[in-house]
């Protein structure tokens, strides 16, 4: 009885986690749609406190559009913007802002109560110390991001910050998923399988190279580069992917090289995962990992499809419009996160059994 009372005083805690990982995909989904529909630069300061509220009045909605109209992105791409046009983008990236603060409040709230409630076993202080790094970490890196938008001649946020941030945002994601799952699979559950635990964490390698060229393609916009499949522009193997004046740099910003290694990782990703899922099979026997290990084969499945459309379509992307792109880029982008935390579930369950 002594034992089981511990497991019962950490599920509350570890719901709470799972809040906060359904909260996580909706910020990483809400940031997906501030950056299709080219929001991300419309705030152009970062006030923690007062910025919670959005304009409330005419005057305080012509003093952010002034501050905006002195934005590269402006001079160079919205010069035509009306009020009505600028209040569309500023809802976005407001909502994406206020959606930060309530994880934050999710977070803070309950770790008090729990606090209070002496929920956390000891080895929760290191976990949840890092997690509150990582948030903090997440919202200075965010800002860092739009800062790079607002300067020089740049329309949108730097593309490699632009990857950083949606990295480290998957980071948090999987690190509080991870942490949920130590508080709720009992130790019996794990199946210790060194092989399948390696392939496990190759794919999982593989999968955030991947992730990051996602992030590039949004970046530079490159699915309008090569609107064809299952070849690039009639070539399997693109000519004059590297520039000679950036060298190996053309990979990570020339829209073709760019597509090109998009497309073959995910090519790579999709054999390893249908032989992990063999794997699995064959060796997990009658266990948890066994019963929910086709989870990433069909996640990566419709990955693929959905990528294959999402490049197709993206010749009727119309600016300042949302249409089946712009749909088919969210859904792309929530399925990537749900492959992600499939991947990060089975390894969970291939490893040693412990009751720490």
């Amino acid at each position: 009885m002594a034992h089981d009372l511990p497991q019962r005083s950490s599920k509350p805690v570890a719901i709470w986690l799972l809040i906060g990982v359904g909260m996580i995909i909706v910020q990483i989904l809400l940031g997906g749609i501030t950056r299709l529909t080219g929001s991300g630069l419309s705030i152009t300061e970062w006030n923690v406190v007062t910025g919670t509220l959005p304009p409330m009045s005419h005057h305080q909605w012509m003093l952010e559009f002034e501050k905006y109209k002195a934005t590269p992105q402006f001079h160079l791409l919205n010069f035509d913007f009306t009020l009505a046009n600028f209040k569309h983008i500023f809802f976005w990236e407001w909502f994406h802002r206020l959606w930060a603060r309530l994880i934050g409040v999710v977070f803070a709230i309950p770790f008090i109560v729990f606090i209070i409630q002496k929920r956390f076993k000891a080895s929760m202080v290191k976990p949840m110390i890092i997690l509150f790094l990582l948030g903090a970490l997440q919202g200075a890196i965010g800002w860092i991001m739009v800062a790079s938008g607002l300067t020089g001649d740049a329309t949108y946020v730097k593309p490699a910050k632009l990857a950083l941030h949606f990295i480290f945002a998957l980071g948090l994601l999987c690190y509080t998923f991870w942490f949920a799952l130590q508080l709720l699979v009992p130790a019996n559950k794990t199946t210790s399988l060194p092989s399948i635990r390696k392939l496990n964490v190759t794919i999982l390698a593989i999968l955030v190279l991947q992730l990051i060229y996602g992030a590039f393609m949004a970046g530079h916009k490159a699915a309008t580069a090569a609107a064809t499949w299952p070849d690039i522009n009639g070539h399997f193997i693109p000519p004059g992917m590297v520039n000679k004046e950036e060298g190996w740099l053309s990979f990570i910003d020339q829209k073709i090289a760019i597509q090109f290694i998009h497309r073959g990782l995910a090519y790579i990703l999709l054999v390893l995962i249908i032989i992990f899922t063999f794997r699995i099979y064959k060796k997990a026997g009658a266990s948890l990992l066994r019963k929910t290990g086709w989870l990433p084969m069909g996640l990566v499945f419709l990955q693929v499809i959905l990528g294959i459309a999402a490049v197709i379509s993206s010749v009727q992307i119309v600016p300042n419009h949302w249409g089946i792109f712009e749909w088919l880029a969210q859904i792309h982008q929530l399925v990537a996160m749900f492959l992600l935390l499939s991947l990060v579930w089975t390894l969970f369950l291939s490893r040693q059994q412990t009751d720490s």
